[in-house]
């Protein structure tokens, strides 16, 4: 089977470049070692433990499955009652991970913690100023959210195939495209819109391995790219979800001006863990992306990899290359041609 080395797979020590995001409820230990297996990035999820230690043991429980490459997000978000980040730090450093994804707000403290052990940071953002800001942290690579994500696209709507070109025009370190992917026509795509690999998440969460109910994976199946809604817009922190009666109900109550303190009961995180575990796609809110109109199935995890990677290697060797004409070529064409290979590679 071809591979595709960009410098992300270079970076993380991965055969292709295709990354498994940090999902609360999914990142556990069954996806992201099969996520590893199959020769992409697995990332376990922080905050799905719920302490520190318990981290350290899925930590250890995933190397038990998993010889390969595997990370840890770290998702920091403002709180009432925040959890002990430092502490969930802590644990990944001392279990000697070497790749963490970072994401969320002001990560400087983390980041700088991070770098001390010599730790590779990919941080996820939503905007170019916010890439530009995570690379003058010292972050290693950028994972940029087009607007079509699942989970938080931040305020300013800005779809992928405008933000990854923007964020590759102006972002030294590597960088990966998240939000909208499923396919080999996606890692085509990425790599032509100047980014080095691609970010799944809802992808992924319809696999055999993906640690939530069946029913919840048909039903993405059964979706398509209009089966999400947008709440907590009025209070400015927009999330994609999966559109069921809570998130109309969620939506309604913004509409009707309520404060978010009336909605709190109906998007608790907790509530959403149910509805996950006992297949209810109406039990609660979960995070869910456009590309829902992309997934027909439900691969393992090694199966959906070899098929992005395959279909992505025939679009480049023959769909692609059957479009190009001979013409003349003049200084100037070899010139460009050969800046572009230089900055490939």
């Amino acid at each position: 089977m071809d591979t595709i080395q960009t410098r992300i797979t270079r970076l993380c020590g991965i055969k292709h470049p295709i990354v498994q995001g940090g999902m609360q409820w999914v990142g556990t230990a069954e996806m992201a070692s099969a996520v590893s297996n199959a020769g992409g990035l697995g990332i376990l999820t922080a905050l799905t433990q719920a302490t520190p230690d318990d981290l350290r043991r899925e930590i250890e429980r995933c190397r038990t499955m998993t010889d390969k490459p595997f990370g840890v997000n770290l998702t920091i978000l403002p709180s009432i009652n925040p959890p002990p980040y430092a502490a969930y730090r802590k644990a990944i450093i001392d279990m000697g991970i070497r790749i963490v994804e970072t994401a969320g707000y002001k990560p400087q403290e983390h980041v700088d913690d991070f770098k001390t052990y010599g730790i590779t940071v990919i941080h996820k953002c939503t905007a170019v100023r916010h890439a530009l800001s995570a690379e003058r942290m010292g972050v290693d690579a950028i994972s940029i959210d087009g607007f079509e994500c699942a989970g938080h696209p931040g305020e300013d709507d800005i779809p992928g195939l405008i933000l990854i070109p923007l964020a590759a025009e102006k972002v030294k370190i590597p960088l990966l495209a998240s939000g909208g992917f499923a396919d080999g026509r996606g890692l085509v795509a990425a790599l032509a819109l100047g980014a080095e690999g691609i970010n799944m998440g809802t992808r992924f969460c319809a696999t055999l391995e993906s640690p939530i109910h069946d029913n919840i994976k048909r039903s993405m199946v059964e979706s398509d790219e209009r089966s999400t809604d947008l709440i907590f817009r009025s209070y400015r922190n927009t999330a994609r979800v999966a559109r069921n009666t809570v998130s109309q109900e969620v939506i309604a109550l913004e509409k009707a001006g309520r404060p978010f303190a009336e909605v709190a009961h109906l998007v608790k995180g907790q509530r959403g863990k149910e509805g996950l575990r006992l297949g209810d796609p109406e039990h609660g809110v979960r995070t869910a992306g456009m590309v829902q109109g992309l997934i027909h199935d439900i691969p393992s995890c090694r199966d959906l990899i070899e098929r992005i990677v395959t279909e992505a290697t025939l679009i480049i060797r023959q769909r692609l290359q059957s479009l190009l004409v001979p013409g003349p070529a003049d200084g100037l064409e070899e010139y460009l041609f050969t800046r572009a290979l230089a900055e490939s590679t």
